[in-house]
């Protein structure tokens, strides 16, 4: 049944419902701290010096940032926020979100947590997906080198070394592939910055030749914050149809736009990233229209917080016929975020998922440190989350 002009994202009362006040206030609180770019920029540099220090500062992270924005430090800790999102139509999409330190034996161990994740997800009714960091299971170095040399993207090695290491990289994610595949469970392969995609992006390909022949199992992503992307996931379409195989997209706005202008300034080359927000957004609903249009060989996985967005490609949906939970289309935000997106979409029974890490909270500030990060230098984003919060505890107040 196609239901989407029924669709409404301004219910609280939807949004907010696994919420208890007390978890509301604690979210008003932590959107309050971090409306305040400096204020982040001095818990940024400090957060990780205090960790490593000894000090009682654990438990206030874990009861604050920590519970906000992430599943729990184990997957069995996570299968209770798993079970408690899926009870509102809500799925997940698990992320080890630990940032592997260099070297095999590390990115080995961390191939083994994803595979592990792959395993639990089959168990969750809800857990259609795993998210995975290619640099946490390749060195820096080697995906900089594959980059930024054009010989060597056709797989040719300066040494031996190099050739083992990056076969290395590609066993591993062929071992999560696999039992991926076997487990029906879809593996995003998340983007990462300018100066190591290329080897991402060829071996994303590679995987979906492999994999998507007769479903989608591999996914790429395209940041579209990035002024070639929006070309590049027609290029991808174009080899798609030509090798045969379907294409996983999930398309994202960007997560590293600071750091990728000021490296683009130091080292005297043109910005990657779009000269504005509105060139962004552009090329954001152009990418997501051009899959709908092409929902024979590619998969759709809108992750955005902007209402717009999620909006007009519901739209679509219904001016083309497609019932709101097809298969084809999957909409995700982040964990702690945009809830009244995601709920409210659920109810009416569309695919929606929240990014879900898991982690030790020692080895997820990074992460952590890039949400507060975004939410500072999105402030839109982050009063619309107060001002959300506000009227949801001002209703449970009235009804008193």
């Amino acid at each position: 049944m196609n239901v989407s002009m029924n669709l409404s994202l301004d219910n609280t009362q939807h949004a907010f419902a696994y919420k208890s006040n007390a978890d509301l206030r604690k979210a008003l609180f932590l959107f309050s701290v971090i409306q305040s770019p400096l204020v982040v920029s001095i818990a940024t540099n400090v957060t990780p010096f205090l960790m490593k220090s000894g000090l009682p500062i654990n438990g206030i992270i874990r009861s604050t940032i920590f519970k906000q924005f992430v599943g729990g430090e184990t997957l069995e800790n996570s299968a209770r926020v798993t079970k408690q999102l899926g009870s509102y139509g809500v799925q997940v999409i698990l992320d080890y979100g630990v940032e592997a330190k260099e070297g095999e034996e590390n990115f080995d161990a961390v191939t083994e947590k994803i595979i592990e994740a792959v395993a639990f997800a089959a168990t969750e009714k809800n857990v259609p997906f795993v998210s995975v960091k290619l640099t946490g299971l390749a060195s820096m170095n080697l995906l900089e080198t594959l980059n930024e040399a054009p010989r060597l993207r056709s797989g040719i090695h300066d040494s031996e070394s190099q050739t083992g290491e990056w076969d290395r990289v590609r066993e591993r994610m062929y071992a999560i592939c696999d039992i991926a595949n076997e487990k029906g469970i879809g593996i995003l392969i998340d983007a990462e910055e300018t100066w190591i995609q290329d080897p991402i992006d060829r071996l994303a390909i590679e995987l979906m030749g492999v994999y998507n022949k007769e479903k989608v199992v591999v996914y790429n992503t395209y940041q579209l914050y990035r002024h070639d992307r929006l070309h590049f996931l027609k290029l991808s379409h174009q080899l798609a149809v030509e090798g045969n195989f379907l294409l996983g997209a999930k398309i994202v706005r960007g997560a590293y736009m600071e750091k990728e202008r000021e490296r683009a300034l130091a080292m005297n080359y043109p910005s990657p990233i779009h000269v504005d927000k509105n060139a962004t957004d552009i090329d954001f609903d152009a990418a997501a229209l051009y899959c709908i249009q092409n929902k024979e060989n590619i998969s759709l996985i809108l992750a955005s917080h902007n209402e717009q967005s999620n909006l007009s490609i519901v739209t679509k949906m219904q001016e083309i016929g497609m019932s709101n939970n097809d298969h084809k289309v999957h909409f995700s935000q982040l964990f702690g975020m945009s809830d009244h997106i995601s709920f409210n979409m659920a109810l009416e029974n569309y695919n929606v998922s929240k990014y879900l890490p898991f982690g030790p909270i020692q080895d997820v500030i990074p992460y952590l440190m890039r949400r507060a990060q975004e939410n500072s230098s999105v402030n839109g984003q982050t009063n619309r989350e107060l001002l959300l919060i506000r009227k949801e505890l001002a209703r449970r107040k009235a009804k008193k």
